[in-house]
């Protein structure tokens, strides 16, 4: 990559908007320097772009399929089931072109990099592929494709349970051992090599469900440096059952005994008490939020409020991917608190624009999840950017502080013209430089995946 300039008429800077803003961008895809009082193009609105926390990119193939209502109560277990039965068709080709189409949206939406909670690790039945890392390769390959930075999380997964019961059905396609997980981190950091410098390793115990304390404890100390991200209190069922099992709830357990603290990301924590929302936000740890599929699984609602006000980091993700939107994630966490609370404008601690408070805990937090140095338009910091266009309906005559209101609630992804990830240009005018070709495997992989 050869060094560039972006020029932008209005730019998020750290100290504040600014206006005629000149950034340049070295060959190693950091930001090299930034410049004000340099005229360019006045429609461009320039801002770091945000990290998407946490994705399973394989179930963007899902999209549409379970909504349809079936005897019984719906709920995120009918849907597990579902997903289950769903990617046992799943080959090592559906997912690679099912994750770069969804990498490709992703990036067209604002995000410049992502968390891939990756735990489609085996074959139908649990064996393991010739190369233990196929499936890591195939994430990887589809990132490089998409040119999308990525953080890449091998997820530990030992048993279908609390009671620590073997893994049953599309389950055994996760399943690790503790002697096959450090494998398989070989493997993926092997699978990483042919990205660029900004791509990470981290790791994932799946949850308390699926990981017992001693496996916990050991790659946690085993895997020290990396960022490290589990599911915790999703659901009620879940938080009864860890509560049943370990004397205490999912949140309260893993800040008791599993020492959390800043490199942790716990996803979901939608079933929390107040004293585990404060001892959370007092940990450095991050809430990783995933609005949209919170919505859709019938989650429930984060306690955003209480959260923000103990000073708790956040960030959000798309994890089910069925429908992926930048904006749209924090449009849906700032609107479930006002259905939670009863009011308006309730994710923003001081008086002032809550799209802009939304957007720079989720670009910190999201930052932070990653393990990445991004989320802010200064010197040294990755090249993560995304541009609005600023000439666009949506943003006529707002003001400056107005204007991440105007993408969040009034247009969302009609508005991202640019996007940069590490420096490189994979969004331009509003399409992915890789569209055409990641559509097209899009097509035939939904094709073969949906034939009877």
């Amino acid at each position: 990559m050869q060094a560039f300039e972006i020029r932008a008429g209005r730019a998020l800077l750290p100290e504040g908007w600014a206006r005629d803003v000149r950034v340049r961008v070295g060959a190693d895809g950091r930001v090299a320097s930034v410049e004000t009082g340099v005229p360019g193009d006045g429609d461009r609105v320039l801002l770091p772009a945000l990290s998407n926390l946490h994705s399973h990119a394989f179930q963007r193939a899902m999209a549409g399929l379970a909504g349809w209502r079936a005897a019984g109560r719906d709920s995120f277990w009918s849907w597990r089931a579902l997903m289950y039965r769903f990617l046992d068709r799943m080959t090592p080709e559906d997912v690679e072109a099912v994750s770069r189409f969804a990498f490709v949206e992703m990036m067209e939406s604002g995000f410049a990099a992502l968390a891939e909670f990756h735990y489609l690790h085996h074959q139908p039945g649990g064996a393991p592929y010739a190369r233990l890392g196929e499936m890591a390769e195939r994430v990887a390959a589809a990132a490089a494709d998409a040119q999308i930075g990525l953080t890449l999380l091998p997820v530990l997964y030992c048993w279908s349970g609390v009671e620590r019961g073997a893994l049953e059905g599309g389950q055994r396609r996760f399943g690790c051992d503790l002697d096959r997980f450090g494998a398989l981190m070989d493997a993926s950091r092997s699978a990483l090599g042919g990205l660029g410098p900004d791509a990470r390793l981290g790791f994932a115990p799946h949850s308390l469900r699926a990981v017992d304390p001693e496996s916990l404890a050991a790659v946690a100390a085993a895997y020290r440096d990396m960022p490290l991200h589990i599911h915790a209190a999703e659901q009620p069922q879940e938080v009864a059952a860890v509560e049943a099992a370990f004397g205490a709830r999912p949140v309260a357990w893993l800040l008791e005994n599993a020492g959390v603290d800043a490199r942790w990301c716990l996803i979901h924590c939608t079933h929390m008490t107040a004293a585990e929302t404060e001892g959370l936000a007092r940990s450095g740890a991050v809430a990783g939020l995933c609005p949209v599929t919170e919505a859709d699984l019938g989650d429930g609602i984060f306690n955003g409020v209480a959260y923000a006000a103990a000073g708790g980091r956040f960030g959000v993700g798309s994890d089910s991917n069925v429908l992926i939107g930048a904006a749209a994630e924090l449009r849906a966490l700032e609107y479930s608190q006002r259905l939670r609370e009863g009011g308006r404008n309730m994710m923003a601690r001081e008086e002032g624009s809550v799209g802009e408070a939304l957007y720079a805990a989720a670009l910190a937090g999201g930052a932070q999840a990653l393990g990445r140095e991004s989320g802010a338009i200064r010197a040294g910091a990755w090249a993560d950017l995304v541009a609005l266009d600023g000439a666009a309906p949506a943003l006529e005559g707002l003001a400056d502080a107005q204007i991440l209101d105007g993408w969040i609630f009034g247009e969302g992804r009609g508005l991202v013209r640019d996007v940069w990830a590490a420096g490189r240009h994979a969004v331009r005018d509003g399409v992915h430089v890789a569209r055409a070709r990641a559509e097209a495997g899009w097509r035939a992989a939904r094709a073969r995946l949906l034939a009877p």
